[in-house]
């Protein structure tokens, strides 16, 4: 018999939509090598045929702790493996059939979710039926947030459904930056390198030359690290400089001109429009803001 929790279904009052998210159901079970799969307990409104597959209302967030199976939705051309440390991601609308594999049985937690936030990160690309089954790896706070989200539900005190939203935005942002790093990895010291290079040589150093001292092409080079960081070298680097002129200001009374200068901003104009695009103010207000007095540059 699976060990389970199962929360059927949880009041969705009329302001926890207002909220931005709402939590359906959430639960956990483990499943033995050679039992059926859905379970006999899983609840009625989700149990489904993997032959037949099924179409859901709304989104489910499933962690897989133990075991392995397989994952198959209409947006995958092929199945996909699912496995110790998986999550994979349910969209509404959206076809889907899971299920362990018989010789190894699963360990899995889930969570059932509405609302138009999650509704805005689809929109946005930050999660995509596309690619709904990602490697987060083992870690004991996501299993912790799901026990979280389930002891919530079960004692449904008074305001728990913000709660649950926001232990739900957490398993979400975590397992997504867990996916990523794990995905990313091989290239972490790399782009660290980099970093290094970048910081110990901000006032004046190319993107180009951080390229050529990691013996490796600009393109190339440029393509990894702005996977990685989200910036492209040159934008890194510009950043880098951006806030060590913002350190300067605050915690010098050095003239503008010569921490622009000595930051590596050696043409003046282009230096005061890329500040105030940065921060919103020019320099001179940057340092009264930040030193809470008049300084003139």
């Amino acid at each position: 018999m699976s060990d389970a929790i199962h929360l059927k279904y949880l009041a969705i009052g009329p302001n926890d939509l207002s909220w931005g998210v709402a939590v359906n159901s959430v639960g956990r079970q483990q499943v033995n090598p050679g039992e059926s799969y859905p379970p006999s307990n899983h609840p009625s409104r989700y149990l489904f045929s993997v032959e037949r597959g099924r179409i859901l209302d709304e989104y489910q967030l499933l962690y897989i702790t133990s075991g392995e199976g397989t994952f198959r939705s209409t947006r995958l051309v092929h199945p996909a493996h699912v496995r110790q440390g998986s999550m994979f991601l349910l969209f509404p609308g959206e076809w889907h059939s899971y299920r362990p594999d018989p010789d190894t049985g699963w360990s899995e937690y889930w969570i059932g979710f509405q609302g138009r936030q999650m509704d805005e990160w689809v929109k946005n690309g930050f999660f995509s039926p596309s690619q709904p089954v990602w490697y987060a790896g083992l870690h004991s706070d996501l299993a912790d947030l799901y026990e979280e989200a389930i002891e919530v539900a079960m004692q449904q005190q008074s305001g728990f459904q913000p709660r649950l939203g926001g232990l739900l935005a957490h398993l979400l942002s975590l397992g997504r930056f867990y996916a990523r790093n794990e995905a990313l990895s091989d290239v972490a010291d790399l782009v660290n390198q980099a970093k290094i290079l970048i910081s110990g040589q901000f006032r004046n150093i190319k993107p180009e030359s951080v390229a050529e001292e990691l013996h490796m092409g600009y393109s190339n080079f440029r393509r990894i690290f702005k996977m990685y960081t989200g910036f492209s070298p040159a934008r890194y680097i510009h950043e880098v400089r951006i806030g060590k002129v913002k350190e300067a200001l605050t915690n010098t009374s050095h003239p503008i001109k010569r921490i622009a200068f000595d930051m590596g901003f050696e043409n003046e104009d282009y230096f005061f429009t890329a500040f105030k695009r940065a921060t919103g103010m020019t320099p001179l207000e940057y340092r009264r803001f930040t030193q809470g007095k008049g300084h003139k540059a």
